[in-house]
């Protein structure tokens, strides 16, 4: 299963569908702002190894077990 987030389109689009042309998604300057501070703040984080943490892992793998549920 595929959830979209709110940011994303109503529905997945695929270039093979004629709704594509006919319903593009938004345009990203369309949706909300490109956070380039909180972007550069993350892979900094991710290239130091600090940013996967036990405790993001354990709420990840609750939320995964609540979905299986």
């Amino acid at each position: 299963m595929y959830r979209h987030m709110p940011t994303c389109p109503q529905r997945p689009f695929s270039r093979n569908r004629l709704d594509w042309l006919f319903n593009p998604p938004p345009a990203e300057a369309e949706t909300e702002e490109f956070r380039h501070d909180l972007v550069a703040r993350i892979r900094r984080q991710i290239a130091d190894g600090v940013y996967e943490t036990p405790e993001k892992w354990q709420a990840a793998l609750e939320r995964l077990a609540e979905e299986l549920q």
